[in-house]
């Protein structure tokens, strides 16, 4: 529309390494990464993803990616394994989903439709979900929103561990 939202931004991350976007409502924190992850057009400009075009590589980029989206993602009358499953089976070399729902706590809740989970399990899932393909890069829209301090813990080791594997976040 007529908001500039993102004007003469330029940043390079590292692989391996971990950026957040700080900013107050309104800044183009989201409009950056959606145009990262290739949803978004940018009006002009050059933006590499892994060094590919987010648009016309998607095809090559979306497999090398994982997004946790803030809200929604999955299909609400889907079970919570099934949802799980059905990402990991798009993935070359996925990780166990079994796995990932011991880890993320989400084992009692594994025949739960999407649709009726806690906010808390629903952002669990969706990190699941970002996680189970094995992405060389993993976009985080606020990761523990709705999370217990507990649980905030399990994710942020969690998220230390895809980086030690080389994740760049």
């Amino acid at each position: 529309g007529t908001v500039r939202a993102v004007d003469g931004l330029s940043f390079t991350v590292a692989a391996g390494s971990l950026l957040a976007l700080l900013g107050p409502n309104g800044a183009g924190k989201t409009t950056t990464v959606e145009i990262c992850e290739g949803f978004q057009r940018p009006d002009s400009g050059t933006v590499r993803v892994l060094d590919l075009d987010p648009l016309r590589d998607q095809a090559v980029l979306r497999p090398r990616v994982g997004v946790m989206l803030q809200t929604g993602g999955a299909h609400g009358s889907a079970t919570t394994a099934q949802m799980l499953e059905v990402i990991a089976r798009c993935a070359a070399h996925p990780l166990d989903p079994g796995f990932l729902l011991d880890v993320l706590g989400l084992s009692a809740v594994t025949r739960t439709p999407v649709r009726r989970l806690s906010g808390g399990q629903a952002q669990r899932l969706s990190l699941a979900m970002a996680l189970v393909g094995r992405p060389e890069l993993l976009f985080l829209d606020e990761p523990t929103a709705g999370m217990d301090p507990q649980t905030r813990h399990l994710v942020w080791d969690l998220l230390r561990a895809a980086r030690a594997d080389g994740v760049t976040i």
